[in-house]
């Protein structure tokens, strides 16, 4: 492409301070250096995470910066050593890290990567502690290590999944956060088995995905916890047995459960990152084997408890992060299970909205009749 080398100067959406609304700026977006990949991102969709940082709750959060980590896009041009994507590939770049060589990568038993983590936490590449964003000189910070809120981004080539190029890329783009991370839960975390019962608290695109993958793996009942009646409607579709508004009992939600149950659920999922939620789904899992999967992500400095006894008593409190997948082996596996129709991802597109309209979509969000809003990155 004409602009390899050069700096391209695009829209971007940069939140410049907490709850401030996002600014659309004329961004300078450096190219990509030594194992780092420039992609033109296509489309982006709002994900929780990113509202949760722009929240200023978030201890990494980091101002000027530009948000966004669920999207797809093609690769605009590579910096050295480069290998496994070149200009024109069909990519989703991934939050999670997968190069494949450290102690993390290598062990067998976890997703997380440990290679670029430093760097992408601290808002910067990790060649030079630098970030590739600018406004008149102006430092704008990354954020974890994708910014897809920019029409241009610079990401660490480790997180860069190469997709099948007939895929749509305003549907795919789902698959580098919420999608992935709620069926992983299920098939890669907790392992549910055929027969299962399954408790969901929180019916969001997370949620959704959880009852999803449940269904796949055989649950018998898949009870969805959520306070707002309405969401019941939506999460039949997803797999969805059994609704249960925390709000109609007195008693606490765990005690609903046990009791809906005789003893207690087989797995549990919190998909919101409530503290006390937290408590509850473990404490409703049956004694002696019951195993809960904490998916949401709580605020800075929020701790969980429970009575040791739960534990003592061989329930198995466990969290995960993106599903537990790898993502560049397994991102363009779970595209390839969408291209023959074994994954939903249309379903959770709620809204379609551009770029411009990016602060009009966090609102939708935040509205609670909002799945997802995929937002267009050029006209």
């Amino acid at each position: 492409m004409a602009t390899q080398g050069q700096v391209i100067t695009c829209k971007a959406a940069v939140a410049y301070e907490p709850n401030k609304p996002l600014v659309i700026e004329d961004v300078q977006v450096a190219p990509p250096q030594a194992g780092e990949v420039r992609i033109k991102v296509l489309f982006t969709a709002l994900c929780h995470t990113d509202a949760y940082t722009w929240s200023g709750k978030d201890p990494e959060g980091l101002f000027p910066c530009i948000l966004g980590h669920e999207a797809a896009g093609i690769v605009e041009s590579v910096g050295e050593g480069v290998t496994e994507v070149q200009p024109g590939d069909h990519v989703i770049p991934c939050y999670q890290a997968e190069c494949r060589e450290c102690k993390f990568c290598k062990s067998g038993k976890t997703n997380l990567c440990g290679k670029v983590r430093t760097a992408t936490g601290a808002g910067v590449m990790m060649n030079d502690r630098k970030s590739r964003f600018s406004i008149n000189g102006k430092l704008i910070y990354h954020f974890m290590g994708t910014s897809t809120f920019s029409q241009y981004t610079v990401v660490h080539d480790v997180s860069v999944a190469k997709i099948d190029p007939q895929a749509p890329l305003d549907k795919v783009c789902l698959l580098g956060c919420g999608v992935p991370t709620g069926l992983g839960a299920v098939w890669n975390t907790a392992k549910v088995e055929p027969g299962s019962i399954v408790a969901i608290f929180g019916l969001g695109t997370v949620g959704l995905a959880v009852a999803e993958g449940a269904k796949s793996a055989g649950a018998s009942r898949i009870i969805g916890i959520d306070i707002d009646s309405k969401k019941f409607d939506v999460a039949k579709n997803f797999g969805v047995t059994e609704f249960v508004n925390p709000k109609d009992y007195d008693k606490p939600i765990q005690q609903v459960l046990v009791d809906l149950t005789d003893g207690g659920v087989d797995y549990s999922f919190e998909c919101i990152g409530n503290v006390s939620v937290m408590r509850a789904a473990l404490e409703c899992c049956h004694k002696g084997w019951g195993t809960s999967v904490i998916v949401g992500v709580a605020a800075s400095g929020q701790e969980i408890s429970t009575r040791p006894f739960q534990l003592v008593t061989g329930r198995v409190w466990k969290g995960t992060a993106f599903g537990g997948f790898k993502s560049r082996s397994q991102v363009p596996w779970l595209v390839d299970k969408y291209m023959k129709k074994e994954i939903k991802i249309d379903e959770y597109v709620t809204h379609n909205l551009t770029v411009g309209e990016i602060n009009k979509a966090f609102d939708l969000m935040h509205e609670g009749g909002c799945l997802r809003c995929v937002l267009k990155m050029h006209e």
